[in-house]
């Protein structure tokens, strides 16, 4: 039962782990297409990795919770996504412009 404990929580971190990789990487990423696809991406698997240590932590209860986790992960599975491809469609659609940063050479570098 110990590896069981172990496995859940390994999933629960990691999960956490990219929800907050996730949310750093809306402040951090430069423009909207990039935020969006950094919260759709974080978002689908942490979603996904917390919820598969779920499972494990109701190991031997009824089989009506592993269920509804299964339901909602198919859901999250589902709907994150396409949520994510809307967002980005409607946000061109009413012309946000995606921003180019150009990348500097490094000091002392050749240019071509």
């Amino acid at each position: 039962m110990a590896w069981y404990d172990l496995l859940s929580w390994l999933f629960l971190s990691s999960g956490t782990f990219f929800c907050i990789v996730g949310g750093i990487g809306l402040h951090r990423m430069p423009d909207f297409y990039a935020r969006t696809h950094a919260a759709s991406i974080t978002d689908t698997m942490g979603a996904g990795l917390v919820l598969l240590g779920l499972l494990f932590q109701c190991g031997g209860l009824a089989w009506i919770i592993p269920a509804k986790l299964l339901m909602v992960g198919l859901f999250l599975l589902v709907t994150s996504p396409t949520a994510g491809h809307a967002v980005v469609k409607a946000a061109a659609a009413h012309g946000v412009r995606f921003v180019a940063t150009k990348v500097e050479p490094e000091a002392g570098g050749k240019r071509s």
